[in-house]
């Protein structure tokens, strides 16, 4: 019995995606874009052609804080 209130994961990562310029799914590459104050954003990036194919954002935690050297 699956308990709905509950997710079932935390987190997706995508590891192909359909390309247009490559006309055909594709590996894809996940590279930070931004590290912003509620999380990250990270651009999917074709293996085959360099093409941005998505975006996905990682919300932080509240125990992530963000340390700046004088």
């Amino acid at each position: 019995m699956v308990n709905r209130n509950r997710p079932q994961y935390r987190e997706f990562r995508a590891s192909e995606l359909f390309c247009p310029r490559c006309r055909t799914a594709m590996p894809v590459r996940e590279r930070l874009l931004l590290v912003l104050p509620d999380g990250d954003l990270f651009e999917y990036c074709c293996q085959g052609c360099g093409s941005s194919l998505g975006k996905r954002k990682v919300e932080a935690d509240g125990a992530s804080k963000l340390v700046l050297a004088r």
